[in-house]
């Protein structure tokens, strides 16, 4: 039986790929603070701003490629058993081959119904745009958990975490909770391997740090994964 190894990924899995993160933009999408177009309160005021932020990044992903990362953490399904829990709401995992990707923070390429948050749609083209409805009538939103709205995949994610034989961290500062959180649900004796040329703190024992970026550091990763086998 292949052992159980859990990824936990952040926004550095995907800056290789050449997608801007809210860091990389400095906290600002032109004029605005991001925080004012990715909330609840931002809908409400003026959605089409909001449409045409997500509108934007989506374009993005379309244009760009799953990285060395990206390609490495799904051939690693090759020897383990393998869930990749992602605060990206990019699909560069799956487009990459990863099998079991959970979404905490929402996917960028879908919507959702704003009265049914159950109706929840694929989209196959960048722009959503006001005037676009669900199956009741209702104008579409970003399938994106925004500042300010509850992280409903938590309960999962911890209970992926808690299974896992091997936790890899990658490309995220843990500094946004409660994603940050999930480290401290590991089974003691587990070990960790976090790559992140920013040394991110984890307060846990038997962790091992690889400081390159996403693409070298699952490079180096499998290396030592392989004395784990």
């Amino acid at each position: 039986m292949k052992k159980k190894l859990t990824v936990l990924s952040g926004a550095g899995m995907s800056q290789e790929s050449g997608l801007k993160t809210f860091r990389d933009m400095g906290g600002l999408w032109e004029q605005y603070d991001v925080t004012e177009v990715a909330s609840p309160e931002a809908w409400e005021r003026d959605p089409s701003l909001v449409l045409r932020f997500y509108n934007q990044r989506r374009k993005q992903l379309f244009e760009v490629e799953p990285n060395a990362g990206h390609l490495g953490i799904a051939e690693l399904e090759q020897r383990f058993d393998v869930d990749v829990v992602t605060q990206n709401v990019d699909n560069l995992h799956e487009r990459a081959g990863s099998s079991h990707v959970l979404h905490l923070h929402g996917e960028l390429i879908k919507a959702r119904s704003t009265v049914d948050p159950f109706l929840v749609y694929e989209l196959d083209h960048w722009a959503l745009d006001l005037g676009d409805l669900c199956e009741k009538g209702s104008q579409l939103r970003p399938h994106i958990v925004w500042f300010g709205e509850a992280v409903t995949e938590i309960p999962k994610a911890v209970r992926i975490v808690e299974q896992a034989d091997i936790l890899v961290v990658i490309g995220t500062s843990l500094a946004v909770y409660p994603a940050a959180g999930l480290v401290n649900y590991v089974q003691k004796g587990t070990p960790i391997f976090v790559v992140d040329p920013g040394k991110p703190a984890v307060h846990q024992p038997n962790v091992f740090y690889i400081q390159e970026k996403a693409g070298k550091g699952v490079e180096l990763l499998l290396e030592e994964l392989k004395k784990l086998m």
